[in-house]
């Protein structure tokens, strides 16, 4: 028995039932998906939150069809808004080695911060996994400064890039999780699937057989060996487990679980692109975290060749006037936009300050079990992981 439909609790059903195991999921909602779906509005697809899917992750390359979700990509690099109006381009030079001069000239860090960025990138490529998992822990804030990165080139690029990233400016998050992504952010390609970011779980749960997956259907009371649903139906299990949210697992087992980071992404409408390039706008003066043109890199979230922009904001919000005035200044007006969809995200990404255990156990006691990526790292490639391990345990002690 699985509870909770979300990646963490597909994965680990998948992996169950291609061991032979009979298994069913229990999802309270009326879809698969958790945070990672995608809603239909207007003809628009809107995911619930920015969300994008990296293709250096290892447990998806294991795990999900890539091809088949035909990964939409953004450019590799960024366009950072600086608070004068300016805005500089910072691009991967190794994916776009004719905008290498551009930015080493971009008015982002001195030489010496690009040297020492450089340096990082280069160890994070080529030392394993492993390594970079058993390295120092300490804030980035303050490996950052051990690199011999300047405060000013943080200020510019890193914090406002990470922000969206880690739903953080503190920069408080573990450096061993930091670099563990900033590796796979270096090596893959990030994208939207054409068809929406809850195609990763839609493509999970097409793998199990027929009538596994229950919606609707809300767990109150996990104990000896069963659960119980809100209707007071009692479904028995050898082994169950629970990979609903974390404010659920709390509930449900006791167990502690990070604080939870929150995030609003506003979806906007306009008559045409203000930008005509797949490229994430980061925001160096932090009034918003990030902006992006949507449907120019997946053309197929617009329904008739408007264009639709998706802008996250740290915590959650519901005030959009400000979001709007600060789109002004980025993308030159918004005369003609419309507003669409405002999505709150409260609980969006586990907190993850050092010393941050990169495994947390997932097996609980005789027959009961959690996943989720509050029990690895607060990613997508997390909450696979997870799944993963759990579904592990359970075959390991059946």
């Amino acid at each position: 028995m699985v509870v909770g439909a979300g990646v963490a609790g597909l994965a680990c059903a998948v992996r169950l039932s291609a061991a032979g195991m009979p298994v069913r999921v229990l999802e309270a909602s009326d879809g698969v998906g958790g945070r990672v779906r995608t809603d239909l509005v207007e003809g628009f697809l809107c995911d619930r939150g920015f969300q994008v899917f990296n293709t250096a992750y290892p447990e998806a390359r294991r795990v999900l069809d890539i091809a088949a979700l035909d990964v939409r990509p953004f450019e590799s690099g960024l366009l950072v808004q600086l608070g004068n109006g300016r805005r500089a381009r910072v691009m991967l030079p190794w994916r776009h080695p004719g905008h290498a001069l551009s930015t080493l000239l971009a008015g982002v860090g001195t030489p010496a911060d690009k040297v020492a960025l450089s340096l990082m990138t280069a160890r994070d490529l080529a030392w394993p996994a492993s390594r970079l998992r058993a390295a120092p822990d300490r804030t980035i804030a303050e490996d950052l400064r051990h690199r011999g990165v300047s405060e000013a080139m943080v200020d510019t690029l890193l914090r406002p890039f990470l922000s969206g990233v880690l739903l953080e400016r503190d920069l408080s998050t573990s450096s061993r999780v930091f670099h563990l992504i900033w590796r796979c952010f270096a090596r893959g390609t990030i994208g939207v699937p054409a068809a929406g970011m809850g195609r990763i779980p839609e493509q999970l749960a097409a793998r199990l057989p027929g009538g596994s997956v229950w919606l609707g259907a809300r767990v109150e009371r996990v104990a000896d060996g069963a659960v119980e649903l809100s209707g007071g139906e009692r479904v028995e299990a050898r082994a169950v487990v629970v990979a609903a949210d974390p404010g659920s697992a709390r509930r449900l087992l006791g167990v502690e679980v990070p604080l939870m980071r929150a995030v609003t992404t506003f979806y906007h409408v306009a008559p045409r692109s203000p930008l005509d390039e797949p490229i994430q706008v980061i925001d160096a003066t932090g009034a918003i975290a990030d902006t992006l043109v949507l449907s120019d890199a997946a053309p197929g979230y617009s329904p008739d060749g408007r264009a639709l922009i998706s802008t996250s904001v740290l915590g959650v919000a519901t005030d959009e006037a400000p979001v709007r005035a600060r789109l002004e200044e980025i993308y030159g007006g918004t005369r003609g936009w419309r507003h669409l969809a405002t999505y709150p995200i409260a609980e969006a990404l586990p907190a993850m300050p050092p010393p941050y255990p990169l495994r947390r156990p997932v097996r609980l006691g005789p027959g009961l079990y959690v996943c989720g990526d509050h029990r690895d790292t607060g990613s997508l490639q997390g909450a696979l992981v997870s799944g993963r391990r759990a579904a592990q345990a359970v075959l390991s002690d059946s």
